[in-house]
């Protein structure tokens, strides 16, 4: 039965062979579409065609055939359309969907979770003995998936609504005193012991020391700037590029009392070019954290100096407490450490340098009131 003419102004009716009353109406791209389901009276039909007219003026219709996608097909074309992801972030993001997502959800039709269903997924993984780091990652991951679901309108809104599900609450890492750091570098081979130092003193990441080259190290200025970095992923490659944000582009002071040791690190272990790799594995190649443990002799070490399960990135989160206790200011601090929650971090570069000085300076007095920082003993050959 077709509709009567001027009676109807959005959408349209009509009657099926059965006796049923399907609806068809246009969506917010003008394409028409077929209703989900049929209505045994055509007052029911039309009152659910009022419904949708609504809801589109509203902005809160969904696509009921997009909404039948398997979230585990979404979340892989999801990861796939950002192309400003970094390698990494791509690797991880596919194995959160793997490990955690894929099995429990993936096949569920998009339209139909909800947030009992997100609920329940998230109490089954710590219930199998997920770290709680683990399933806030998998569900910021999701979140992030459903938030554009429903930006693109094939959901209503998102049902990832678990207060606090989200936030990670990592142990409390170990900070190491400057006489425990100096230590931990004089039982490292002697070509490792300068990448100990810096990397504390300078509150380095791995990737960012290991990419270091010999023309961003100024001993004159006291300062090295950080330029790239080295991501290594799980399938062993090896990827130089810039960090990962604006704000790891930085040049840090460096305490005076370290420029000895660097001096003769360069001297013994550097080649002599302007972008020699300033560390690199016993051959000359780059040197990769495995490379580095195993020569490093890492756990061993860490257990010698009592600090055993201590990780490389203990040594910054080492540099940063103590750059912390120098009474520097939030932005210099943040410009420091090239957190990218400084949202103009680089403008401040230059604005900080005289700040950052001061911080190093306050490094530089407490290693020199230490023992076993004292000029004579911070160099070592061999």
């Amino acid at each position: 039965m077709a509709n009567r003419p001027g009676k109807r102004r959005f959408g349209s009716i009509r009657q099926l062979p059965s006796g049923r009353f399907q609806i068809r109406y246009p969506g917010p791209d003008g394409k028409i579409r077929v209703g989900e389901t049929t209505y045994e009276r055509e007052r029911d039909a039309d009152k659910a065609l009022s419904l949708i007219e609504a809801k589109l003026t509203t902005g809160d219709w969904t696509d009921p055939q997009r909404a039948k996608v398997k979230l585990g097909d979404y979340a892989d074309k999801w990861i796939s359309e950002r192309t400003n992801l970094r390698p990494r972030t791509v690797e991880i993001y596919k194995g959160l969907l793997k490990r955690y997502i894929r099995p429990h959800l993936g096949g569920m039709p998009i339209g139909k979770l909800d947030t009992a269903a997100v609920r329940e997924w998230r109490a089954l993984l710590l219930g199998n003995g997920i770290g709680e780091s683990e399933v806030a990652k998998a569900y910021r991951f999701l979140r992030a998936v459903l938030m554009t679901a429903a930006d693109d309108q094939i959901i209503p809104r998102n049902p990832c609504r678990i207060r606090g599900a989200g936030e990670e609450k990592p142990e409390e890492r170990p900070v190491l005193t400057v006489a425990k750091v100096f230590e931990l570098a004089d039982v490292m081979p002697a070509r490792l012991r300068a990448l100990v130092l810096l990397a504390t003193f300078a509150s380095l990441r791995w990737g960012e020391v290991a990419a270091l080259r010999r023309m961003d190290l100024d001993l004159a200025a006291q300062t090295v700037s950080v330029r790239q970095q080295h991501v290594e992923l799980d399938t062993g490659e090896l990827l130089v590029g810039p960090p990962k944000s604006r704000a790891g582009v930085r040049t840090v002071a460096i305490p005076e009392a370290i420029i000895p040791a660097l001096r003769d690190h360069l001297d013994q272990f550097t080649a002599p070019e302007a972008d020699a790799l300033i560390f690199t594995g016993s051959r000359g190649g780059v040197l990769r954290r495995s490379n580095f443990r195993r020569a490093a002799k890492w756990d061993e070490s860490t257990r010698k100096i009592g600090f055993p399960g201590l990780h490389f990135h203990d040594l910054r989160h080492t540099g940063n407490t103590i750059a912390a206790s120098s009474g520097a200011s939030l932005k210099d601090l943040m410009q420091r450490m090239g957190h990218d929650s400084v949202r103009a971090a680089l403008i401040y570069q230059h604005s900080t340098a005289e700040a950052d000085r001061r911080i190093a300076d306050a490094m530089n007095a407490k290693i020199a009131n230490n023992p076993n920082g004292s000029s004579s003993g911070l160099s070592r050959s061999g």
